[in-house]
């Protein structure tokens, strides 16, 4: 099928052409119909696979000129980042059209934003919480708001966003239609849909944690973040095929400790991102980054979700992320327009329990390498690295993930634990402090 063979409009058509675009993806095209005709939506499909598009070319073909303030189409994302690519992205879909879109997000001057709001919009996008804060302040009226979408819902509850959206959702007019697009559905998103989605048409693409075939995988039991560092380092000078990776970290210390120790060996090739940097030191390092200037990019999970950086060769999880669908958002950067991507993946002592879980949700195992023998093992260990006291360290530094047998097993006895009162235990000790605490105070006033 191609774009010429849904119902869209003749300026959609031309901007689509402009931009390259000829054939649909699976998602784009089961979406369409059921967006045009109405009905709430929840779509499911894989990282990389052109979800933004699934809902906005139904929205724009439906949305007819307007001259009024208040906007009909909100859509919220996650991430500052993502605020930008899709405006971006409907923007240059409307080349051949009037519709006047904006962006809001946190960290910057409300104020700017709220000149934005009214000058008059068709289509706002937003993160939950500004979005949220203009509205409380009277500044963003959502009384007009005609079709909501939430995108990358899954990584918006690992934020802590759950609350702001479920108050935006009950701001708006009942009279509205639901758009849901994400790559993995957990339970707290399931909850939301019953609540407030009516008779949702579910479109699952593919089995919701379920990796792009493309993306190859493999991984390096690695013991600590020097030896990392060294593994690192071996494959950017001695893999051509690295052309442009985007290594993830597990917070913004080791990112910015990893790119000390790598901007070293690739001076003025390495870029750095994370929420401690300011918004436009950001934008500049992700443009430079998307333009090829960087050849890798460090970074923490807020380039786990949507955006689309083309091109990106190899995805490298420095540190394992503890929640298995992050671990599929991350391997989504590359891999992207049906295109070959490698992901690689240091794996420690302690997140090998993350490893379970991951194999698990994809029902695969991840295929481990063994660390080539000129790489530096070291002795160095960090408190959260350490092995498990009475292990014995030495031979773990030996075989640092040479024999590695994969972690898809059955899981341990401590993950076998069930619950047997744990919280009934709290309350009945806490309740005894209590009055033991009283006991003391009843005996001082007799004396």
């Amino acid at each position: 099928m191609t774009f010429e063979e849904l119902n869209l409009s003749k300026s959609l058509l031309n901007a689509l052409s402009d931009l390259g675009y000829v054939n649909p993806t699976p998602i784009q095209r089961e979406a369409f119909a059921p967006i045009m005709a109405g009905k709430d939506v929840v779509g499911v499909a894989q990282t990389g696979t052109g979800k933004t598009f699934a809902y906005v070319l139904p929205i724009l073909r439906l949305l007819k000129y307007s001259n009024q303030i208040n906007p009909r189409i909100l859509i919220l994302v996650p991430t500052r980042e993502l605020v930008l690519q899709v405006v971006d992205e409907i923007k240059k879909l409307t080349t051949y059209m009037s519709v006047r879109v904006g962006g809001v997000y946190g960290g910057t001057n409300i104020r700017t934003q709220k000149t934005i709001v009214y000058e008059g919009l068709d289509i706002l996008v937003g993160t939950p919480g500004r979005v949220l804060d203009l509205a409380l302040d009277g500044a963003l009226k959502l009384k007009n708001i005609k079709q909501l979408v939430i995108d990358e819902v899954d990584e918006m509850m690992d934020l802590g966003f759950q609350p702001q959206i479920i108050r935006i959702m009950d701001l708006l007019p009942e009279k509205r239609k639901n758009l849901l697009f994400s790559a993995t559905m957990p339970p707290k998103v399931e909850t939301l849909i019953e609540e407030y989605f009516v008779e949702p048409q579910k479109i699952e693409i593919a089995r919701h944690g379920t990796p792009l075939e493309q993306i190859i995988q493999k991984a390096y039991h690695v013991p600590n973040f020097f030896t990392k560092v060294n593994v690192l380092q071996h494959l950017l000078s001695n893999d051509e095929s690295m052309e442009k990776i985007l290594v993830f970290t597990g917070g913004k210390k080791l990112a910015d400790r990893l790119f000390e120790k790598i901007n070293i060996s690739f001076p003025d090739k390495v870029g750095i991102l994370h929420s401690n940097k300011s918004q436009n030191f950001r934008i500049r390092n992700l443009e430079s980054f998307s333009k090829g200037e960087f050849r890798i990019m460090i970074t923490t999970d807020i380039m786990a979700r949507g955006l689309d950086i083309s091109d990106v060769s190899h995805v490298v999880n420095f540190d394992l992320p503890n929640n298995a669908p992050t671990y599929i958002h991350r391997i989504g950067r590359t891999g992207r327009a049906e295109k070959e991507g490698i992901a690689i993946s240091f794996i420690n002592e302690v997140e090998e329990e993350y490893q379970i879980e991951i194999e698990e949700l994809m029902q695969m195992q991840i295929p481990m390498e063994k660390i080539p023998e000129e790489v530096e093992i070291s002795d160095v260990f960090s408190e959260e690295e350490k092995p498990k006291k009475g292990a014995n360290r030495r031979p773990y530094l030996v075989d640092a993930g040479r024999k590695s047998k994969g972690a898809y097993h059955e899981k341990k006895e401590k993950n076998k634990k069930v619950n047997l009162g744990g919280k009934f235990r709290r309350t009945e000790r806490k309740t005894k402090t209590v009055n033991r605490g009283r006991l003391k105070r009843n005996a001082k006033k007799k004396k």
